[in-house]
């Protein structure tokens, strides 16, 4: 294989010295490419040669397609493309040939059809304004400039083709010379010169075939005319989208007035205030039959609609509450945080496979329908829905979703805003709360120090006071009162680790880790600390390639000893506790500690989580610990921006924790 630095529109001016290059834009060349191949395309009986060579592989990818169906009309199709990821020399659909980078195909444009009654070339190289350089730097986004210009042939002349063919044949033999008997039947069958056997210009190539000169131009003029249209098209399409824009800040900036102008006394409207201007506003825009606002949370079972926007004769539905349970439309905007738009229920498999969803279409009369999300930071606060009633269907256009999009971006920060004035009662019920939290700490703390030492005590006094007690009783009394000073020693640990991870005052030690192996070390503690106890039997169900965790290493095993010891504590001795984990396709790993024992009730699963919560009480409970445990995971889970969360059926149905852990992809 060697590499060439002459261009082949070099050596085809030089062979036909009477040719003259002319200067093309690219979208003018992509028109004629694309003509040239819908004449094959167009062609039922005609197998031609086609040779085609791409600068780049990026621009080859995006003409695959074509070529694919191009291979199905002929069995010589060359493809050449300057290698940058997976294309390769090989013989598939068509044959590919991947040149090297420093090849002067690298700067050109070629594509040769020859067939029995007709032929078409285009040869044609890249001109650039720094074209004194010896290697011009090509910047990755110039395919998509139209200012690109080439210099180059484009003939429908047989013999230009012809020596346009012989020129790129002899590059896909230097770099595949493997083809050469494909090659040599192409050459035969066309009648194009093999190397060093040129001929006289005027006997460069067979006499034309009877009937060449009768071809019909139709597909080839149709398909050029057609990308004429096409570029018009384009132009009016920027023109609209710049009047769309237009219209679309100007909506928003009435519905950003229209809120200032309600607000008295230097506050913002109420929610309900903002829903009502943002839904007049929006429905007098679109013009459509029916626009309605209503909040919604992502776990609401209904919602009431209490804002509406009638332009037509069509029913009010003010009032009405709206199913969200089993409303797919609904819950497929929810979890997509995508608009959802229909231009025909009548002809929506989704609303004629859902009786929910058809018994809303009924009630509403809605022909068209457009469901809008309103988020703040992927919060939902409600849904903008838009009708059509008419017998006509409307094709939603994207400038209307688009707009309604930036409206509901607007409501939602204004109702954040308006929310942000109207909680001074939540701000109440937290200071309420932080009252409560404080008594249980005392309450806890008193409870948890007074009775280890009250045991410590008593111990110490009578072996301090007998000395004839039997060793056997002496040494019962040094075990429980070295029990009761490790059970003192772990309340005091955990208050001072809570305290430090809300504090924000740890230092995280963030590295690359196996799973695999922290749960050993957390097994190892658990069985340590529990080894003189009957315990439940842990199994661990860990798939072998899980990919490596970003976390740090010794707070992971005291998120999963936590879990270990709390699930120990709920489930009887005969009972099992399991370690699961999975990657959950979020570039996180999902690890479950799951027990089947005591439950948990479903209206406790997100408060066991608070602090000094405890599923009996505190100061009347059957196990041992501070109700800390669970509080100090979600801290930790936190920290490393994982979640974690709990599931239950309910009392002894057994429990489920689950927390996920970044994967060292994750974080950069």
């Amino acid at each position: 294989m060697s590499i060439s630095t002459v261009s082949v529109l070099s050596d085809l001016l030089e062979a036909l010295p009477h040719l003259r290059p002319q200067l093309y834009f690219k979208a003018s060349l992509t028109a004629l490419s694309h003509a040239m191949e819908d004449q094959v395309l167009a062609s039922n009986s005609d197998r031609p040669l086609l040779i085609a060579s791409f600068q780049r592989e990026r621009y080859y990818r995006q003409e695959a397609h074509r070529y694919r169906r191009l291979a199905q009309r002929t069995d010589q199709v060359y493809v050449l493309s300057a290698l940058e990821t997976d294309f390769a020399n090989a013989s598939g659909f068509y044959e590919t040939i991947a040149f090297d980078l420093e090849d002067a195909l690298s700067q050109e444009w070629h594509l040769i059809v020859i067939g029995k009654q007709y032929a078409t070339c285009l040869v044609c190289r890249e001109r650039f304004m720094n074209a004194g350089k010896k290697k011009p730097s090509l910047p990755n986004n110039f395919d998509v400039d139209p200012s690109r210009q080439f210099e180059g042939i484009w003939t429908s002349d047989r013999q230009v083709a012809f020596k346009a063919a012989e020129l790129l044949l002899e590059r896909v033999l230097s770099y595949r010379p493997e083809l050469s008997n494909k090659v040599e039947q192409a050459r035969a069958f066309f009648g194009i010169n093999r190397p060093n056997k040129r001929k006289s210009a005027k006997n460069t190539s067979k006499a034309p075939e009877q009937g060449f000169s009768n071809i019909d131009p139709n597909p080839f003029v149709q398909r050029l005319v057609t990308y004429l249209q096409a570029g018009q098209y384009k132009l009016l399409k920027a023109y609209g989208a710049i009047a769309e824009q237009e219209l679309k800040e100007r909506l928003v900036n009435s519905i950003t007035a229209a809120i200032r102008r309600g607000s008295t006394g230097g506050q913002p409207l109420y929610p309900q205030e903002i829903l009502k201007v943002a839904v007049e506003e929006l429905g007098q825009a679109l013009s459509a039959c029916r626009c309605l606002i209503y909040r919604a949370g992502i776990t609401d079972e209904t919602a009431t609609i209490s804002h509406e926007y009638l332009n037509s004769a069509v029913t009010s539905v003010t009032g009405q509450a709206l199913p969200l349970e089993e409303h797919l439309l609904f819950q497929a905007a929810v979890q997509q945080q995508e608009s959802i738009y229909i231009a025909d229920t009548h002809a929506d498999e989704r609303i004629a496979n859902s009786a929910a969803l058809q018994a809303i279409v009924n009630r509403f009369f809605i022909r068209s329908w457009l469901i809008v999300p309103v988020t703040y930071q992927h919060r939902l606060l409600g849904m903008i829905e838009l009708h059509h009633c008419g017998a006509v269907p409307h094709q939603w256009q994207v400038n209307e979703v688009g707009l309604v999009e930036a409206i509901a971006t607007q409501v939602g920060a204004a109702l954040i805003q308006a929310e942000a004035y109207a909680n001074l009662e939540d701000l109440n019920q937290q200071l309420e709360a932080l009252d409560r939290t404080r008594s249980n700490l005392i309450a806890i703390t008193g409870h948890e120090l007074r009775t280890p030492l009250s045991t410590i005590q008593v111990c110490l006094e009578s072996l301090a006071t007998e000395p004839d007690m039997p060793l056997e009783l002496r040494q019962v009394m040094l075990n429980t009162a070295l029990a009761d000073s490790e059970r003192m020693r772990k309340l005091v640990q955990d208050f001072l680790t809570l305290s430090s991870l809300e504090s924000g005052q740890v230092q995280w030690h963030v590295e690359s880790l196996s799973l695999e192996e922290c749960v050993e070390l957390a097994l190892s503690r658990t069985r340590t600390r529990t080894a003189s106890e009957s315990q439940p039997k842990i199994i661990t169900q860990l798939p072998e390639h899980l990919p490596l965790i970003r976390a740090d290493g010794d707070w992971l095993v005291e998120v999963i000893s936590k879990l270990l010891d709390n699930a120990g504590k709920f489930t009887p001795p005969q009972g099992q506790i399991a370690i699961e984990a999975h990657s959950n396709g979020d570039r996180m790993v999902e690890v479950t500690v799951a027990d089947n024992g005591r439950g948990i009730e479903p209206n406790r699963l997100e408060v066991v989580f608070d602090r000094f919560y405890q599923e009996e009480g505190s100061l009347r409970r059957t196990v041992g610990g501070t109700g800390l445990g669970l509080a100090i995971c979600r801290q930790i889970v936190n920290g490393w921006g994982g979640q974690i969360w709990a599931e239950s059926d309910g009392k002894d149905r057994g429990s489920k924790f689950h927390f996920t852990i970044p994967t060292a992809i994750n974080i950069g």
